[in-house]
């Protein structure tokens, strides 16, 4: 076998677990996102997700109303009278929606 098929398959190699290892990294964390949620969102929504009739939406069936992307979005650029987040990393905002969607 010549070194470039070598090299070439030795990275491939590489790369392949890398991004193996990532994926199982980053993988959602409801327990983080529950932590995350009473830090930034308890304040209008309430430690029981159940909001203020007029003002802040219950988030108790957030999931029934809207799609994982559309949460996360919200999450990210705000709306309403919501504030963006996004000093948040994207790691955070999917424990926080992974949170929610229990």
């Amino acid at each position: 076998m010549n070194t470039r098929l070598k090299l070439s398959f030795t990275l491939t190699a590489v790369l392949c677990g890398a991004m193996l290892a990532t994926t199982a990294w980053c993988k959602d964390d409801p327990a983080a996102g529950a932590k995350l949620y009473s830090a930034n969102c308890t304040a209008c929504h309430g430690a029981d997700r159940a909001g203020m009739p007029g003002a802040f939406p219950a988030l108790t069936d957030i999931s029934k109303r809207l799609q994982p992307a559309q949460i996360k979005d919200k999450i990210r650029k705000g709306g309403g009278l919501m504030p963006p987040f996004a000093q948040l990393s994207q790691q955070e905002i999917d424990d926080i929606a992974s949170y929610l969607a229990k």
